[in-house]
């Protein structure tokens, strides 16, 4: 079983590793000590099962999750025990409250060998675990090996695109690998309207809007951008600005 740890403290990866040297035919074969860092790793490397800490500076384990998608197996190993819900909601294997005894990790180990994680489900299942807590306030876009952090308050609008969500924030472009629906669902709906179905935007960013037609109607962005305004997201944004 080829492993990957992860944790932002050298102490806690090193425990780890010592525990995993007792168990025959576990491979470490990355460690590191950031959410980039795995990510970039995961994806690199494909291990069988990754230990993963929760609380990271940078991204925190479930935003990993997010990012390196069904690859993996993952067991969160953390010092708090009011993540446990969301984990298991992520589809992770088990669930480690340091500290463990060598006990506990040689039954994490057994789950590991004899569960599967729903590949199709674990990315979907993860955001919508960190929806749960709130609206979104930040979107992780991945760029091959590099990943962005936008704030979710400096986008402008975003757009479908097939299988992919242009997203337009702070004067820049992105491309998102998801649907636009996912999306919607963890914006702050005070703030960001899907006023097309190929469209979501910003309010405040919102110049002016402009009859097009008799029924059809145009947003003027402040950044210059023309997004078509459906009959039902016209109605939205005039509730909206009552």
């Amino acid at each position: 079983m080829r492993v990957i740890i992860v944790d932002d403290e050298h102490l806690a990866r090193a425990v780890l590793r010592e525990y995993l040297a007792a168990h025959p035919g576990i491979e470490i074969v990355a460690e590191c000590a950031n959410g980039f860092e795995a990510v970039k790793a995961i994806g690199e490397l494909q291990p069988d099962l990754v230990f993963l800490d929760i609380q990271m500076p940078k991204l925190d384990g479930f935003e990993v999750v997010e990012l390196a998608g069904a690859r993996t197996q993952y067991v969160f190993v953390t010092a708090y025990d009011q993540f446990a819900l969301k984990a298991f909601e992520v589809r992770a294997i088990d669930y480690l409250l340091k500290p463990f005894s060598r006990e506990r990790l040689a039954q994490a180990l057994e789950s590991a060998r004899t569960r599967a994680t729903p590949p199709e489900q674990l990315a979907a299942v993860a955001s919508d675990a960190a929806r749960r807590e709130g609206p979104l306030q930040r979107v992780l876009i991945r760029d091959g090996a590099r990943v962005h952090v936008v704030p979710a308050a400096t986008i402008d609008w975003i757009e479908a695109q097939d299988d992919y969500v242009q997203i337009s924030a702070g004067g820049r472009l992105h491309l998102k690998n998801g649907r636009m629906a996912e999306l919607e669902q963890g914006l702050d709906p005070a703030l960001f309207l899907r006023v097309h179905r190929s469209y979501i935007v910003n309010v405040g960013a919102i110049e002016r809007i402009e009859a097009t037609t008799k029924d059809s109607w145009c947003a003027v962005l402040k950044d210059g951008k023309r997004v078509p305004v459906s009959r039902s997201g016209y109605q939205k944004v005039k509730d909206l600005m009552r």
